[in-house]
């Protein structure tokens, strides 16, 4: 099969040869075109990846101590008919595990330093089928929570805060209090700290302590748990599952799923990584089109051979296809250039951040502002082929004007001066 004489001329003017040596200008401008492409490429694919490898360990983290789906009583009240509630909640296809829990505030104190934690009592026993950090504490901390003994369970940070350790006493300040003779004297229960938790999530590892639900019922002053945590079997039809179940149960319950808890966070982190693809996008765009002015001098120095070719026979049409398969060939060496570098960076970012890191001795996320220490990275195809192609799509465009510029050089023109 013969090749089109277009892909070989516009192919031979693509590479270093001797028209290169002969006019060097516009071989620079043509690599950096490329270099151009090739790193807004890279850095599409690597910022993206590390956009969604964070939202994607927060995650995970969060769902090791949040629940897929959680169902409260009305104002933070015990549910009605605990019994019914389950019953109803496991006769849902999508519920693989149900758990009752009590969620409250109260504050945590050890001598003169005081926290605001988030308290929930749980049930040892039914737990470990909800969240993956009970799965791992079953047979450890969450074994010693037993009723009536007062264990506490506390995260690692907030430990560290307090000075706690296994073993130590800490004072439990509940909300509300007592009403005497004397006035309202806030109730107090001492407490003996039985394990200690590391859930790698930040906001849970300093403010969340976990309790016999019993112990919690009695020490609030609860007839029952204020919700029922749920498992499901796919966690990312949470929010149809929830609206279902809000629709079976009614008015008496809350029906909250985890998409709901850190809203805000989810939803600032995909409009930065929107506006990080159209700024970076832009980087291309600007890299593509400098192909029009590589193209343009190109023209212009080929303008004798044009005429040359047109003379010969060749149609304006095919003179315009020479130039686009020069300016393609750079986008598309350019774009798999980008693509094998910013996959390689991607893949391989756990060995190279920490590297930079001992090199300038300075840590690019610290654990208390971006609650995860290690930068994360998880290359998807859905974002990787958008910018293959809007890499190319742009290079194709910045091809147009030039090669219909070449299109319409008049032979005669052209070789009067040669």
């Amino acid at each position: 099969m013969q090749v089109p004489y277009e892909l070989l001329l516009g192919w031979r003017y693509t590479r270093a040869g001797r028209a290169a040596r002969r006019n060097g200008f516009i071989s620079f401008i043509s690599g950096v075109s490329m270099l151009g492409i090739a790193l807004g490429v890279a850095a599409l694919i690597i910022v993206l990846s590390v956009m969604n490898g964070f939202q994607k360990e927060v995650r995970d983290r969060m769902l090791g101590v949040v629940s897929h789906i959680e169902i409260y009583g009305p104002g933070g009240q015990p549910l009605a008919d605990l019994t019914q509630t389950l019953a109803q909640a496991r006769r849902h296809p999508q519920v693989q595990a149900a758990a009752p829990f009590v969620a409250t505030q109260a504050l945590l104190a050890r001598g003169e330093d005081m926290r605001g934690t988030l308290v929930r009592g749980i049930d040892p026993t039914l737990e470990p089928e909800i969240t993956e950090l009970a799965r791992k504490l079953k047979d450890g901390p969450f074994a010693r929570l037993v009723p009536g003994e007062f264990g506490l369970v506390v995260g690692a940070e907030l430990a560290r805060q307090l000075g706690l350790r296994e073993g130590d006493a800490v004072t439990v300040i509940a909300p509300g209090g007592q009403v005497t003779p004397a006035g309202v004297v806030p109730r107090l229960k001492q407490m003996k700290v039985v394990g200690v938790f590391d859930a790698g999530h930040y906001e849970f590892d300093s403010g969340l302590v976990m309790m016999h639900i019993e112990d919690a019922q009695r020490l609030f002053r609860l007839e029952g748990p204020t919700g029922v945590r749920l498992r499901l079997a796919d966690l990312h039809r949470a929010p149809e599952v929830g609206a279902q179940l809000a629709a079976t149960l009614g008015d008496a319950v809350v029906v909250r799923d985890w998409t709901k808890q850190n809203r805000t966070w989810f939803a600032a982190v995909q409009l930065e990584k929107r506006m990080m693809f159209i700024i970076l996008t832009l980087i291309v765009a600007v890299a593509a089109f400098n192909l029009v002015s590589t193209l343009v001098m190109t023209v212009t120095d080929k303008r004798a051979d044009i005429a040359i070719l047109r003379t010969l026979g060749a149609s304006p049409a095919s003179i315009m296809g020479v130039f686009v398969v020069q300016g393609a060939m750079v986008g598309v060496i350019g774009t798999l250039s980008g693509l094998l570098l910013g996959l390689g960076v991607a893949f391989n970012i756990g060995v190279i951040v920490p590297a930079i890191e001992r090199l300038l001795g300075a840590s690019f996320l610290p654990r208390d502002i971006y609650l995860i220490s290690a930068m994360p990275s998880d290359p998807q195809s859905a974002d990787i082929v958008p910018i293959a192609l809007i890499s190319l799509v742009l290079a194709f465009l910045a091809t147009l004007y030039p090669s219909w510029r070449a299109s319409r050089v008049n032979p005669a023109e052209a070789l009067r001066y040669e």
